[in-house]
Formats: structure tokens, C-alpha cells, sequence
């Protein structure tokens, strides 16, 4: 009799952390912690040196949770293509293990208790996760099958977390907060391109049409190079019109300059090994100029 016990609270164990995997899956929760890092940087950035630790905690959970729900929104009405995909045919839905009322009850609760708690911020604040959220999910996914401007909306929705985070400490929308979403908005491209790059077969099979010239070519090379280099002028433009040091604006640069230089190795050599160089300094770059003019603020 212990025994059996013990047997079934193993298996309700294991069943509870598969569970709990599941949930996580659809949350794609690294996603969702770069999203809350980008919006808690620009708080730190915007707010002056006057941290609340009580903003910051609900910025940081509000924007997890609805990140979560927009990334459960998406898996939802892709999971006809994340069967075809070697990287995504084992996620929840797609592999049969929950079902779409499920996650779709899940992303409900989830996405309301984020803007719930965004909302004890300011209503501006809740207004714009919203946006981002259905942007994401319900005008970037769908497009992705029909054209590879689906990138725009895509950028909109990724870039917006950075103006949450200013008007956050702002309470209002702000120059400061206009300059760095352009910022992210621009970087998004060959961001979003070089991981299209590497997954341009996947995304193929599935329908999905992401690249600016049909695939993985050298006009597509091209585009990626004029849209990394337009980081650069997007930098000086922060240090025009906000409070961006000319020293912290050099590095900022320099950075770009060498992202502009890993699109141009892109262009050069159109394969696999330069897009993965692209994705892995696009991976690096944005983390390192928010945090460069979050520490500039501070010292």
C-alpha cells in the first residue's frame, strides 16, 4: 500500500513538472526575460538615479506576463506550421500534448494579470504592453504567411518594451523614450533577418516568409547591411536630442560600426557561418548598449 502510494505521488509529481514545462514552453520564457531586461533598462535609464523598487518589480513581472501571453497567442495560431519544424514540432500544441483552449485560457489569465499589475504604474504603461501584445500576436504572426513586411509590425511590437520602461519613470511619453525605441526599432531588422537567415529552409516548409528578397540571397545581403548601418545614425541621434554622453555615444558607435561590419562579412560571403556571426552580434549588442547608458547614468 505504501508502495502504490508512493508510486502515484511520483507520477502526479512528474506529471505536475511536465506540466509546468509546458507552461513555460509557451511563455518562451528567455524571450520574455529579454523583453522584461530591455523595459527595465529604459526605467533605469529614464528615471534619474530616483529607483522604485516597487515599479521595477511591477514593470518587471507585468511585462513578463504579458510577453508570456502574446508568446502563447503565438504558438496558438502557429501550430499548424510548428509541425513542419524541426526546432518547434515538439512544443505543446504542435505535438498534441495541450490543447489550443488551454493555452489560449492560459494566455487570458496570464495576460491580464500583466496588465493588471502594469496598471498600478500608470495606465499608460498598461495601454502599451497591450499593444505590443496584439501586434505580436495577432497582426505580426498571421503576416509572417503572406509578406516579409511582417517585420514592421514585428520591430514595433519588440521595440515598444524600452518606451514602457521610460514612461514608467517618466509617467509620460518622452523625447528620451521616442530615441531609444528608434533605436531598437532599427536594430530589430537585422536582428530579426540574420535568425531568418539560418532558419530560411524551416520557414520555407512551413510558409512562413520572412527574408526582404525571397531567401537567402545577395540582395537580401544588401538590405541587412543598409539596415545594420542605419544603427550608427540612430545613436548620434540619441546623443543630439537626449542625454547620452559623447562618451557613452562613441562606444555606442563602435558597437554599430561593428555590427555594420559583420552585416558587410554578410554581404561578402553569403552563407551560414556569416548570418550566424550577424545573429550572435545582434544577440550581444543590444544588451550592451542599454547597459552602457544605464551605468553612464549611474556613476
Amino acid at each position: 500500500m505504501a508502495e502504490d502510494r508512493s508510486i502515484a505521488i511520483t507520477g502526479i509529481r512528474a506529471d505536475i513538472k511536465a506540466k509546468v514545462s509546458d507552461y513555460l514552453q509557451l511563455m518562451k520564457v528567455r524571450l520574455s526575460f529579454l523583453v522584461v531586461f530591455s523595459a527595465a533598462m529604459a526605467y533605469l535609464w529614464a528615471v534619474n538615479r530616483l529607483v522604485d523598487p516597487l515599479t521595477i518589480w511591477l514593470l518587471s513581472s507585468g511585462g513578463f506576463l504579458v510577453t508570456g501571453a502574446a508568446n502563447t497567442l503565438n504558438q496558438v495560431i502557429e501550430r499548424g506550421s510548428d509541425k513542419l519544424m524541426k526546432r518547434t514540432c515538439n512544443r505543446p500544441l504542435s505535438s498534441g500534448r495541450m490543447e489550443a483552449g488551454e493555452a489560449l485560457i492560459f494566455a487570458t489569465v496570464t495576460g491580464l494579470a500583466g496588465l493588471a499589475l502594469l496598471s498600478e504604474i500608470n495606465l499608460t504603461c498598461s495601454l502599451l504592453c497591450a499593444a505590443a501584445a496584439i501586434l505580436y500576436a495577432v497582426v505580426y504572426t498571421p503576416l509572417k504567411k503572406v509578406n516579409y513586411f511582417a517585420i514592421l509590425p514585428g520591430a514595433v511590437a519588440g521595440s515598444l518594451p524600452v518606451v514602457i520602461g521610460c514612461v514608467a519613470a517618466a509617467g509620460r511619453l518622452t523625447m528620451e523614450a521616442g530615441m531609444l525605441f528608434a533605436l531598437q526599432l532599427i536594430w530589430q531588422f537585422p536582428h530579426t533577418w540574420s535568425i531568418a537567415w539560418l532558419l530560411d529552409e524551416e520557414y520555407k516548409k512551413a510558409g512562413i516568409r520572412m527574408m526582404p528578397a525571397g531567401g537567402t540571397n545577395k540582395t537580401s545581403a544588401v538590405i541587412i547591411l543598409i539596415s545594420t548601418f542605419l544603427i550608427i545614425p540612430a545613436c548620434l541621434l540619441l546623443h543630439m536630442y537626449c542625454s547620452a554622453g559623447i562618451g557613452v555615444t562613441w562606444l555606442m558607435v563602435a558597437a554599430g560600426f561593428s555590427l555594420t561590419m559583420l552585416s558587410y562579412r554578410l554581404c561578402l560571403k553569403p552563407d551560414r557561418k556569416s548570418a550566424l556571426g550577424l545573429m550572435f552580434g545582434s544577440f550581444a549588442y543590444l544588451p550592451f548598449v542599454l547597459i552602457v547608458i544605464v551605468i553612464a547614468k549611474f556613476i
